[in-house]
């Protein structure tokens, strides 16, 4: 759910230090590595002047302090200098937004990148990655204790240290800092709002939010937080603690899991920083004496640069595009004339699995949902969310044919009878779908934060697998009605177009599909989660074989894939591009 899996090879580091300096017993190393080729993760390595043996090591991880060019890394000086003088190794990261070689965190905040839930990508899979071949580098290192090392961080930095401490066990001690809530806190109440794409997971397999801290279990974790943090509420708070108490009382460790509540808001203050101190002194150094916080003046950012000019910067850098290569997409190999039926089958099969594990085996019929709106009927495919159907032509006493005209969100049924769908509007039985978002159920949009399509993806979907989910249940209610006497197509233009395919996939009612504009890419929607690592477009309608498929405008060479599957389908003849 973070994109990291098969794991990803462990490339060499290629790690470089390009400068040093020293102050109060303390070396601060200006280092860089490639977490991947052209990955550039760059950081302060903080350690005492002398070294004596085999240190402890911190890797800290940082929140969302914007420091422009000279990277967030700087702004979190004080904890490098604590722990080098406390008898710790230290490496501070720049996070891949805020970094000295930047990249995106905010993909489906405000910059419209929802391809991001189709390709299953996260940047919270990057920062966990880059932790974990901080790592790797830390233990390359002969003055760090391999069985001594520790993760912290806050905010953004306090969710990364969740999932670095539950990915890696080589992790012995965790200390996030306002870092998680739970589902009821962000979605229920809408905390996601606060965040950026950073924070969450693509929450495929629908966990409760709380397993992934259950998976540090039973190594130590503070888990610390403040009372009046609007982004981390303590109700929420609350919430997780006493499920990671009930976890390690399960391991008959309870005295492993500790809660720190600091007063005030979102950030570090004297009482929060001693807590982690002493939390991590006691276990990692078995010192539980006496702790004074961080007083350290703070070095001029510029000073800490990895890369002190732009001109040095890495020209291979990916970091700004690395959303596109991250995540492996699907490479599917064409099925032979004599292999379709298990090609299919096994598709459909990782579709289930990795795509759409909430939708039942087959879509109950939608069911009235209200009272009439005008002209439009409300219905529901599942309790909570609305979408419309209206009747565009009336049922003819002997009709045998009948249409279901699925509608893109911001389409209005009159100018679409009138445009493109008015070749569809015949003597058959037609009826138009607006599935849900479509109007008069269209929600409030705001970019940022996005809310309904990012808290779609927390609970383990999307607003399209919702809509796949009204057209199938509206297309079964009327095969129903009709008392299967009529034989059903269903017709969308673009992204709606795609989504009553997918429909046509998992309702067998539905008999024929005319796409109008298909999109050639799910990068260009509809967008499902993680269908970009099972295939794309041209192979989904190819799935559809034999049933009849028309493509209008479908020249795209992408769409000669979907034909040489009908030609392996032996059903060369139901598909139309027109």
């Amino acid at each position: 759910m973070l994109g990291l899996w098969p794991l990803p090879e462990r490339t060499p580091l290629q790690a470089t230090i390009t400068g040093t300096l020293e102050r109060e017993g303390v070396v601060i190393e200006k280092l860089h590595f490639q977490s991947r080729p052209g990955l550039y993760v760059t950081g302060s390595l903080y350690r005492p002047a002398k070294v004596e043996g085999k240190l402890p090591a911190i890797l800290y991880v940082c929140g969302h302090s914007g420091r422009g060019r000279d990277g967030n890394k700087t702004a979190f000086q004080d904890h490098g200098m604590w722990f080098a003088t406390n008898g710790y190794v230290c490496l501070v990261l720049d996070t891949l937004q805020l970094g000295e070689v930047a990249g995106k965190h905010h993909g489906t905040y405000n910059l419209g990148r929802f391809w991001w839930q189709a390709l299953g990508y996260t940047p919270a899979g990057v920062e966990c990655w880059n932790g974990i071949r901080a790592i790797d580098y830390l233990c390359s290192r002969p003055e760090v204790d391999q069985e001594r090392i520790g993760v912290t961080g806050i905010s953004g930095g306090g969710a990364a240290t969740f999932w670095i401490a539950a990915a890696d066990e080589r992790v012995k001690v965790a200390v996030p800092v306002s870092g998680m809530s739970d589902l009821e806190s962000y979605v229920t109440n809408k905390v996601i709002n606060g965040h950026c794409d950073c924070m969450f997971l693509v929450n495929a397999c629908g966990w409760h939010w709380t397993t992934i801290a259950a998976l540090i279990a039973p190594r130590p974790l503070l888990f610390a937080n403040s009372d009046s943090d609007r982004i981390f509420p303590m109700d929420g708070n609350r919430r997780i603690i006493e499920r990671l108490r009930q976890l390690y009382q399960m391991y008959d460790k309870p005295e492993l899991v500790e809660e720190y509540v600091s007063k005030g808001d979102h950030a570090y203050r004297p009482d929060l920083r001693v807590a982690v101190f002493q939390f991590i002194n006691k276990h990692l150094k078995h010192d539980t004496g006496p702790v004074k916080d961080a007083d350290f003046k703070e070095l001029p950012g510029k000073e800490l640069r990895v890369f002190p000019e732009d001109k040095d910067l890495p020209a291979d850098a990916l970091n700004d595009r690395i959303d596109q290569t991250f995540v492996a997409r699907a490479a599917v190999a064409l099925p032979k004339a004599d292999s379709f039926a298990p090609w299919k089958q096994h598709l459909l099969k990782e579709l289930r699995e990795k795509c759409f594990r909430e939708l039942p085996d087959r879509v109950a019929a939608a069911e009235p949902a209200g009272d009439m709106v005008g002209v439009l009927q409300p219905l529901s495919a599942e309790p909570g969310a609305r979408f419309h159907v209206i009747s565009v032509v009336a049922p003819q006493a002997e009709a045998k044919q009948g249409t279901l005209i699925v509608l893109n969100p911001e389409e209005e049924i009159l100018k679409v009878t009138r445009d493109w769908a008015k070749p569809f509007v015949d003597e058959r039985v037609v009826y138009a779908v607006l599935p849900r978002g479509g109007l008069p159920s269209r929600w409030t949009r705001k970019n940022p934060p996005n809310y309904v399509e990012r808290a779609h993806a927390l609970l383990g979907t999307t607003v399209d697998t919702g809509r796949l989910r009204d057209v199938a249940a509206a297309a079964r209610m009327f095969d129903e009605t009709f008392k299967g006497a009529i034989t059903w197509r269903v017709v969308g233009k673009g992204q709606a177009g795609v989504v009553a395919a997918y429909a046509a996939l998992f309702e067998p009612s539905i008999k024929e599909v005319v796409i109008i504009d298909p999109p050639p890419s799910h990068m260009e929607g509809p967008y499902f989660l993680n269908v970009l690592r099972v295939l794309d477009v041209p192979e989904a309608l190819g799935l559809l074989a034999p049933r009849p498929l028309t493509l209008i405008n479908g020249g795209d060479k992408v769409f000669d894939r979907t034909a040489a599957i009908y030609q392996a389908a032996a059903a060369a003849d139901k598909l139309r591009r027109e």
